[in-house]
């Protein structure tokens, strides 16, 4: 049956209310459409290389989805971009490739079918790679994250030991580089002790960032480098970065490596932040009791245990009594000795800086807990603090800085000597 027109609405209404509707429909459901057909843009490319492992970060403005495989001769690593548009990011990330990457040969970005971006790595050597996502966070958006580690990783002791094979020259250090007040014949020892020395941050985690910008990864690595020339001027000592570069190490592998290099002391260097501008002076933490209870277990399943973890002690975890007892010794021992380390160094940070605490504080910091290497944390200064972040910068302040803790680790060995053995050959 035709429909009747409604004879209260005249027929140029009726063409506009047609009009109106058929717009309203397409607001209705367009957005939904367009939203769905979104794709991930690609919007930064960076590079992190470094001897543990090179980095390679693609951020987007949605997660992205991929596929990876390696090839065999010549070693490639291939990584597709599903749903991605070739464009100029992609495009400039074969620049940022530098000759002096130790994994990676030459890579590329290219179309490879529509909708398809293939990323081609060629290795200099074997790798295993690690491809995965990271969702948004503080200033970053989504990440896909392409690690590249070698196959055979570098032992950090043979490593050591090589460089003292063929030492590279060392400049003469200025008097303000060697504080007068520290003999250098007060560290007594009867073999070659080894600090390991760790910078936070690091590559895609720049640490607190100050009001003028500077990052903390950047001023505690300045500072640990200052640190390590004054430690490496004693004849009994040497000194294993676990970053000496701007790039990336998990908390955990801070750990293993300080474990894997012996290390007597773990000196973990930090810049602090905090929300109010006015926060200032120096900390120095050790782990707290409740952090090292929380991790025992963890050390006690690992089947590294059964080895030599604690002090030569070969540890049966079929007596899971006796391990906990012992793992309780030890952790006490050294968190005794964590203390006592962060006691003389906070009596040293007191001279050129004001102290934020008085007393060495204590929490569960994830760098401080391998078991048996006594460990400090220390945030040399507030870089949310205007004043501070100027003092962090400078030459000058890094200098007195590196000179304070290493006072407090010559002072630390001289009043709890290392036990006589041989951890690795003697210079």
């Amino acid at each position: 049956m035709p429909r009747t027109p409604c004879p209260h609405v005249n027929p140029d209404r009726r063409r506009l209310l047609r009009a109106s509707a058929g717009a309203l429909l397409v607001l209705a459901v367009r957005p939904v459409g367009a939203a769905a057909d979104a794709s991930p843009n690609v919007i930064a490319v960076r590079m992190w290389p470094a001897e543990a492992y090179t980095r390679v970060t693609l951020e987007s403005d949605a997660p992205l989805t991929f596929k990876q495989f390696l090839l065999r001769n010549p070693d490639r690593l291939v990584v597709d971009l599903e749903g991605v548009e070739l464009n100029s990011e992609l495009q400039s990330l074969a620049g940022k490739l530098t000759a002096a990457d130790p994994n990676i040969e030459k890579l590329r970005a290219g179309r490879f079918k529509p909708g398809v971006v293939r990323l081609v790595i060629d290795l200099k050597t074997e790798v295993k790679p690690q491809v995965f996502t990271l969702a948004p966070v503080s200033d970053y958006q989504h990440r896909l994250v392409i690690d590249l580690y070698p196959a055979a990783p570098a032992d950090p002791l043979l490593a050591f030991l090589d460089e003292q094979r063929s030492p590279a020259p060392t400049p003469e250090p200025t008097p303000v580089q060697r504080p007068a007040t520290v003999a250098r014949d007060s560290l007594k020892v009867d073999r070659l002790v080894t600090v390991v020395l760790d910078p936070g941050h690091g590559g895609e985690d720049p640490g607190a960032v100050g009001p003028a910008g500077n990052h903390e990864k950047t001023v505690v690595l300045q500072i640990a480098r200052r640190l390590k020339a004054l430690l490496e001027q004693e004849s009994n000592m040497r000194v294993v970065m676990t970053r000496d570069g701007d790039y990336f190490v998990p908390l955990g592998t801070r750990v293993r490596k300080a474990r894997a290099a012996k290390a007597d002391l773990f000196v973990s260097i930090h810049a602090d932040a905090f929300v109010r501008p006015d926060a200032n002076g120096s900390s120095v933490f050790a782990l707290s009791e409740r952090g090292a209870t929380s991790t025992a277990a963890k050390w006690l399943a690992q089947k590294e245990n059964e080895a030599d973890l604690i002090g030569g002690v070969k540890i049966d975890t079929r007596d899971l009594h006796l391990a906990r007892t012992l793992m309780d010794l030890t952790q006490t021992a050294t968190i005794n000795d964590s203390l006592k380390l962060g006691k003389v160094m906070l009596g040293e940070l007191g001279n050129i800086n004001r102290l934020h605490k008085a007393q060495v504080e204590q929490a569960g910091f994830a760098v401080l807990k391998a078991p048996d290497i006594p460990s400090v944390l220390v945030e040399t200064a507030f870089i949310s603090n205007p004043a501070e972040e100027r003092k962090l910068v400078s030459d000058d302040y890094q200098q007195r800085m590196a000179n304070a803790l290493y006072q407090g680790i010559k002072r630390y060995f001289a009043a709890n000597p290392v036990p006589p053995g041989t951890k690795v050959a003697q210079r």
